[in-house]
């Protein structure tokens, strides 16, 4: 029994997927297959369950994973002991970020980690909002940028980046175009164009609707504000974005105050309260990069995403 096997069928078990696993521990699918059987064979056990489109864990597999945890959780602490010692920080950093959003001070603040501790092994992966929150909750992402409600998710430590009202932004000949502001009782007579579920500023806009009795009509989703910007000025919807997204596209684009959405669309990076060595020290080039920030992180947010259509 090797230490990596144990990683290994923990991240398979937590990923339900070998391919994702794979992907997550840097070998390739036949390595973390071939080493969970050996495993499986040292214990005397079948541990996955592989009949299915999903692995999962057998009884025998599900009382190995606890075990298989702490030995991987003192091995870590091991090292960190060790490192504390000798003043280096090792090990490796899962960063969550959600789909779509290019922010600039984020990948610079991990380029400067980088540069000061290259022993640790960064991973950068993408999700909505609310899987995200979950991820960091459970322990498999250590930090991740993410949009929320009106404040920051409870139970998490948080450096707010950017909060922002909604606007809604139409084309200048559409029929609002001429107006400054709106209702989401205006809106809501035109389809809409909005990122998907599990968005900051898609719950923004739920809550609003669900708190005024509104019923809208959200014609197209995508994940990316340009793809929200660009479906709206082809005349498909109007647009829900937050200010400085909008702003990005004001050459194409009228945004409009929406008077009965008051919560604020928030940006913030969230972690444990309890991080990592590893996240400590990459804490301090979040929190320079992010301060020092000249352009508003969500305006920077609007890479390329998948379109959704909704309307029924």
């Amino acid at each position: 029994m090797e230490i990596r096997q144990l990683e290994y069928f923990v991240a398979v078990a937590e990923e339900a997927n070998f391919t994702r696993a794979a992907a997550r521990v840097h070998i390739s699918q036949s390595g973390v297959s071939a080493q969970i059987r050996q495993l499986e064979q040292d214990l005397g056990a079948t541990l996955l369950d592989r009949s299915g489109r999903t692995a999962s864990v057998t009884t025998a597999g599900a009382a190995a994973l606890d075990g298989a945890r702490a030995v991987l959780a003192a091995v870590d602490a091991l090292r960190q002991s060790v490192d504390e010692v000798n003043g280096l920080i090792r090990g490796r950093l899962v960063v969550g970020m959600v789909t779509a959003c290019t922010v600039t001070p984020l990948f610079d603040a991990l380029a400067a980690f980088h540069f000061a501790h290259p022993g640790v092994d960064i991973t950068l992966i993408e999700d909505n909002s609310d899987r995200l929150i979950e991820r960091v909750r459970s322990g498999t992402v250590d930090v991740a940028l993410v949009g929320a409600s009106g404040t920051a998710p409870a139970g998490l430590d948080a450096l707010p980046i950017v909060s922002e009202r909604l606007v809604a932004a139409v084309p200048f000949d559409h029929a609002l175009g001429e107006r400054q502001r709106t209702t989401l009782a205006e809106i809501s007579q035109y389809p809409i164009v909005c990122m998907p579920e599990g968005t900051g500023v898609r719950a923004v806009f739920d809550e609003a609707c669900a708190a005024n009795g509104t019923r809208v009509d959200i014609a197209l989703q995508a994940s990316a504000p340009g793809t929200v910007a660009d479906l709206a000025q082809r005349g498909l919807g109007i647009a829900i974005l937050s200010e400085s997204m909008a702003a990005t596209h004001s050459s194409r684009l009228k945004a409009l105050v929406i008077d009965d959405v008051d919560t604020l669309a928030v940006l913030a990076l969230v972690w444990s309260p309890v991080p990592s060595p590893a996240l400590n020290g990459l804490l301090p080039h979040l929190r320079a990069t992010f301060t020092g920030a000249a352009t508003p992180p969500f305006a920077a947010a609007g890479a390329p995403g998948d379109v959704t259509t909704t309307r029924q």
